[in-house]
């Protein structure tokens, strides 16, 4: 049923009470989607969001007919555990939440590179859920298939992601990809000691292959529901030699960009929905704007690319494209047309 009233909108970030109090969306960082979204003959309004006012903000959600977030699940030592239990209980009473952090639980943790390794964009990847799976699988693979790259189930922005190489003896390099940090040599058993909070505080470790086309670059392929909006390419230079130097600034492209025009396809067509076939995601409960990234892997006879996924990002992910701010507001406004309005 398509409401008659201009939809309210809450989009969340975090931010102080004088921000809350004083902040309009279009003097903000994502004045892009308030646009846009006003452009839809929706109503956006901020709702900025700290645990110290949080029962200010669960009245505005739910208030709303939908909200959008933006608010990573770690930035400066804070969680979103209580946001979340927010969201949940405005999803509870009809608003549409974008995402749903129980569909940010399947697809925006590095588990889902596991859970989908039989997917065109898998590769050799394997999950460790106990310390002892941990040390008695990992050193065995670490010498038979070279280089491996282990990630903590719910790292993000390079925290938490490290490439491990086997050394002589015992020893290994564990090189983090945050900027910034250099490699460490170091034995593998004070590694594994090192590693023992992860598998209760990042919910455990996921591992693959190292790939050595890291330095071609990596294509970050931007969505909303199930449609690509958008592409940014970047050249990596994180976890290579310390020679790679800083790397320089994504470019961003639309959804034609001739170059990617073959991944397109494998995402739309095979990949997202093979996804959520294996997470048991409902089309009309994606996020309406989320990424995938994938590194180049291996050439295939014909000289084609191969592409393997490296992560998911589903909380936080700034529509950078400059199509992708309508594209996110037209998906939200079909999901609303098909949709009772939330109680009001």
């Amino acid at each position: 049923m398509i409401s008659t009233h201009p939809r309210r909108i809450a989009v969340v970030w975090r931010g102080d009470r004088h921000e809350r109090e004083t902040l309009s969306g279009e003097r903000s960082r994502l004045r892009a989607i308030f646009e846009a979204l006003s452009a839809e003959g929706l109503a956006p309004e901020p709702a900025i969001y700290s645990e110290e006012f949080a029962s200010d903000v669960r009245e505005q959600l739910l208030a709303a007919d939908a909200v959008l977030v933006w608010v990573n699940p770690v930035a400066s030592g804070a969680r979103r555990h209580a946001l979340d239990d927010l969201l949940r209980e405005a999803a509870g009473a009809g608003v549409l939440v974008s995402a749903h952090p129980d569909v940010i639980a399947k697809m925006g943790v590095k588990s889902v590179l596991h859970t989908t390794r039989s997917l065109g964009w898998g590769s050799d990847t394997h999950r460790y859920e106990t310390p002892e799976a941990f040390e008695s699988e990992f050193p065995e693979r670490l010498v038979r298939s070279g280089p491996r790259v282990l990630k903590q189930n719910r790292s993000n922005d390079g925290l938490g992601v490290w490439k491990v190489t086997a050394l002589a003896g015992d020893e290994v390099e564990v090189l983090p990809a945050q900027a910034g940090a250099g490699p460490r040599r170091m034995p593998l058993a004070a590694w594994f000691e090192e590693r023992q909070g992860d598998f209760h505080e990042a919910g455990g470790l996921v591992d693959q292959p190292y790939q050595p086309r890291l330095l071609d670059g990596m294509v970050r392929c931007y969505m909303s529901g199930g449609q690509v909006v958008g592409f940014g390419h970047q050249l990596v230079t994180a976890l290579g030699p310390p020679e790679s130097g800083p790397p320089p600034r994504r470019q961003y492209t639309g959804p034609l960009d001739p170059r990617f025009q073959r991944l397109r396809a494998l995402m739309e067509q095979d990949w997202a929905p093979g996804m959520q076939r294996l997470l048991e995601i409902e089309t009309a409960d994606l996020p309406v704007i989320w990424d995938a990234d994938f590194l180049l892997g291996p050439k295939s006879e014909a000289g084609e690319d191969s592409y393997v996924l490296c992560e998911i990002n589903a909380s936080s992910v700034f529509p950078i494209p400059d199509e992708a701010p309508r594209a996110l507001a037209a998906t939200l406004r079909a999901l609303l047309d098909a949709r009772p309005a939330a109680p009001r």
